[in-house]
């Protein structure tokens, strides 16, 4: 696998994760943070708006992951790139919704 293909698996992994906020409070119906409220990731969008951004993230993350290279859940090192972009898009969500949400 060339040098960039893990750059796209980790990138891949940090939009995968971004989805799973957006749409889930989107299909709930609550309104949340987007980077189209006012203002950008501190106001609030529709549901409707968070679940098309959620959605979005899916398909860019499917389109690094499954498209960019080749990806295999049985090579440990795809799995890692994957997962290192997931954890620290996942950490980074934490803080950053955390303010509005009372997570800290």
């Amino acid at each position: 696998m060339r040098w960039y293909h893990y750059i796209a698996n980790f990138f891949g992994g940090a939009f995968l994760a971004n989805t799973v906020p957006h749409f889930v409070n989107g299909v709930s119906g609550n309104a949340f943070q987007s980077p189209f409220a006012s203002p950008p990731g501190e106001g609030l969008s529709s549901s409707t708006i968070n679940v098309l951004w959620g959605l979005f993230n899916l398909v860019v993350a499917y389109l690094l992951i499954c498209r960019v290279g080749t990806f295999n859940l049985r090579k440990t090192t795809h799995v890692l790139a994957l997962g290192a972009g997931i954890l620290l898009m996942s950490l980074m969500l934490a803080r950053t919704f955390g303010r509005f949400h009372g997570g800290l």
